[in-house]
C-alpha cells in the first residue's frame, strides 16, 4: 500500500499551496517535510531528488515529482478532478492558467520594492476586476451550473476558490460584483474535505508576511 504523499517545501504558501489545496480537496492525507535551511535544500539537490534543482517536490506513488503544474495534473488525474475527456481537460487547463496568471501577480507582490508596491497592487486590482473575475463570472453565467466544467468539481474550481481567498485578503470589496463567484466559493468551501482544510490548525498556510519572506531569502539565498 502506497504511503501518504510527502511534500518538500518551506513553511509558507509559495508554489506549494495549490498542491496542498488540491490534495486536501481530494480528501488525500499528506505529510510535509519542511525545508528549514539552505543546507536542507542542498541535501535534496545533491542526493538527486530534484530533477531541476528546485522545489516544490512531492513524493507520491514511488515518484519524486517537481514542477508545480506537473504535480497538480498528476494529482488531479489520480483523484478524478480533471474532467471526463480531452475537451473538458482543455477547458480545465485554460481556466487553471487564467487562475495562475492572477495568482502569480499576487504571490510576487511581497517581493516588490516598497516604492513600487502600491502601483503593483493597483494593477492587480484592475486586472482582477476588469479581466479575470469577470471572465470566470461569465463562464458560470453561460451555463448556470455549479462548477466551471461539466457540472462536476475539478481542479479548476479548487484553484479558483483558493485564488478568491487571496483576492479577498487583498481587498474584500473586489468580489462584491461577482455573485456567482461568491456562490462557487461558498459551495466549494462547504465541501467536507475543504471545510476541514479551512479550519484553524490544518495544513493550510496563512499569509506569511515579512518573517516568511526573510526565511525564504535565507533558504533560497536571494
Amino acid at each position: 500500500m502506497a504511503g501518504k504523499p510527502k511534500l518538500h517545501y518551506f513553511d509558507a504558501r509559495g508554489r506549494m499551496e495549490a498542491i496542498r489545496w488540491l490534495l486536501a480537496a481530494a480528501g488525500a492525507e499528506f505529510e510535509e517535510k519542511l525545508i528549514e535551511s539552505s543546507e536542507d535544500l542542498d541535501k535534496l539537490r545533491y542526493d538527486g531528488s530534484l530533477v531541476f534543482q528546485q522545489v516544490p517536490m512531492v513524493e507520491i506513488d514511488g515518484m519524486k515529482l517537481v514542477q508545480t503544474r506537473a504535480i497538480l495534473n498528476y494529482i488531479a488525474t489520480k483523484y478524478d478532478l480533471y474532467g471526463k475527456d480531452m475537451k473538458e481537460r482543455a477547458l480545465i487547463d485554460m481556466y487553471t492558467e487564467g487562475v495562475a496568471d492572477l495568482g502569480e501577480m499576487i504571490m510576487l507582490l511581497p517581493l516588490c520594492p516598497p516604492d513600487q508596491k502600491n502601483t503593483k497592487l493597483t494593477l492587480i486590482q484592475d486586472r482582477a476586476t476588469n479581466c479575470y473575475l469577470p471572465a470566470f463570472e461569465n463562464v458560470l453565467k453561460s451555463h448556470r451550473q455549479d462548477y466551471l466544467v461539466g457540472n462536476k468539481l475539478s481542479k479548476a474550481d479548487i484553484h479558483l476558490v483558493e485564488l478568491l481567498y487571496y483576492v479577498e485578503e487583498l481587498d474584500p470589496s473586489l468580489l462584491a460584483n461577482f455573485p456567482l463567484l461568491k456562490g462557487l466559493k461558498t459551495r466549494v468551501s462547504n465541501l467536507p474535505a475543504v471545510k476541514k482544510f479551512l479550519q484553524p490548525g490544518s495544513q493550510r498556510k496563512l499569509p506569511g508576511g515579512e518573517k516568511s519572506l526573510e526565511r525564504a531569502r535565507k533558504i533560497f539565498k536571494f
